[in-house]
């Protein structure tokens, strides 16, 4: 008989609560080609809320890669107390433009522009969501995650570049960004024909507080036959704030991450997504609060055949 399930794989997290969701909040974005619909979730309690911006991936999934994705994650860090707001960009394929707009098919910079958006009328926000204006979210601690091309999205925001395309913002205090795209160099491969602008991708300037992470068996020869290609954000960026955390065992979708029970996972693993969880929880909580030390009592209690943790 296998062990019991946990929710946090028994690393160490604070009591959860229970969890309110409203979707969709819609927000009138001046130019852009639909509306900016998003997801928000909240503990049922508590006030002066923590902000959490997650991007989704850009997946074939019709509607995983969306804000109606991402459920075992977006759900566990609002019922461990942040105000999870979850974006659908505009490469959502049940927007059909991937093909169809000049911007297509990433949406690179409209992608950035979403989360920057969400931060600029976080008022709008909170007058949206029934009871949130008197519960307050707290603008001084906000933080991002975000997977695969979610997690280049985020890095955009943390200061890296692809081309043209850079939005640092400093209202993010800290970013984790899972399974993003690394840097094309000559073992990219035939996914730089689909999508040049990943050719343009550099970390150079991502100054933020960031947390990387990557699966060791999360290579794909599309993208390029370098085991080290998922970490490059770790590993082509400053040094002095960065963090890397390596799961072993893990593909792209880290044990399923992007949905319950999704048939795009390929290493289904639900202990697997319950310590990433929380540990993006201990990394924000510890990276938004000063003295907080959850951090370093989740790595403590992570057993190294999970995962392991690099800093630099």
């Amino acid at each position: 008989m296998s062990a019991p399930f946990t929710e946090s794989s028994g690393l160490p997290v604070n009591a959860a609560i229970p969890v309110i969701t409203y979707s969709p909040l819609v927000l009138r974005v001046p130019g852009r080609v639909v509306p900016l619909e998003l997801k928000v979730s909240l503990p049922a309690v508590g006030t002066e809320l923590p902000i959490l911006l997650l991007s989704h991936g850009h997946g074939r999934s019709n509607f995983l890669a969306s804000y109606h994705g991402y459920g075992p994650v977006a759900s566990f860090w609002a019922a461990h107390g942040f105000a999870v707001i979850q974006p659908t960009h505009l490469d959502a394929n049940e927007y059909a433009l991937r093909d169809a707009h000049a911007e297509g098919p990433l949406f690179v910079a409209s992608r950035a522009n979403d989360l920057t958006y969400i931060l600029d009328h976080l008022a709008e926000i909170e007058a949206g969501v029934p009871g949130l204006a008197a519960r307050k979210l707290d603008r001084d601690r906000i933080g991002a995650v975000g997977h695969s091309l979610g997690g280049s999205t985020v890095a955009q925001l943390l200061g890296m570049r692809i081309g043209a395309a850079s939005e640092p913002d400093p209202r993010i205090k800290a970013g984790v960004v899972i399974g993003a795209a690394g840097v094309a160099d000559e073992h990219s491969g035939k996914i730089l024909e689909m999508y040049p602008a990943l050719a343009a991708i550099d970390y150079s300037a991502m100054t933020s507080p960031t947390l990387v992470i990557a699966g060791d068996q999360d290579v794909n020869a599309m993208f390029s036959t370098r085991a080290s290609y998922r970490s490059d954000a770790y590993t082509h960026s400053p040094g002095g704030n960065k963090t890397l955390l390596m799961f072993a065992g893990a593909g792209h979708l880290f044990g399923g991450i992007s949905g319950y029970d999704a048939n795009e996972t390929s290493d289904e693993n639900p202990e697997r997504v319950a310590a990433l969880r929380a540990l993006v929880w201990a990394y924000l909580r510890s990276q938004l609060y000063a003295g907080d030390d959850a951090w370093s009592k989740a790595t403590a209690a992570l057993a190294s055949t999970m995962a392991t943790v690099s800093t630099r």
